[in-house]
């Protein structure tokens, strides 16, 4: 029968192979560390860094001015409507927006813009039946609602 092999591991330090990986870093990120140091040297010129402690040691003051704005019905108001607006927005089709926003930059390259009767054939058609059905839906829910 074989006899098994005897294998102890070396102990290992965590803090020894951090240390080797700090003593290593300025020669690896040395490029990435300059423009760290530019970046703080700006923000410390422009006052950013005191702006920053400022707000860090008087961060309960600035949470209860935030928490008490946010109470404010117009800010409640605004965040109800941003989230229906993004869920509208979620709707669109991407490939489809992108498409109408290719047509509209074509069409503002021209010299000339549309003329009256240009544009009423325009919406002669059933996509654009469609987009102003919607408009107008939009428009009528807001006037019933205010």
């Amino acid at each position: 029968m074989a006899a098994p092999i005897a294998f102890e591991p070396r102990p290992i330090d965590p803090t020894q192979e951090l240390q080797r990986r700090l003593a290593a870093a300025p020669v690896q990120h040395a490029e990435a560390l300059l423009v760290v140091y530019d970046l703080i040297q700006e923000a410390h010129d422009k006052g950013l860094l005191d702006a920053l402690h400022g707000v860090v040691h008087a961060r309960d003051a600035v949470f209860e001015e935030l928490a008490t704005g946010a109470k404010q019905p117009p800010v409640i108001a605004a965040i109800r409507n941003l989230v229906s607006l993004s869920k509208i927005l979620s709707t669109i089709n991407p490939e489809a927006l992108s498409c109408a926003v290719a047509e509209v930059e074509k069409e503002s390259k021209s010299a000339e813009p549309p003329t009256l009767w240009q544009i009423f054939r325009r919406t002669r058609t059933p996509e654009a039946r469609r987009g102003l059905g919607l408009m107008t839906s939009l428009l009528a829910g807001l006037g019933r609602r205010s």
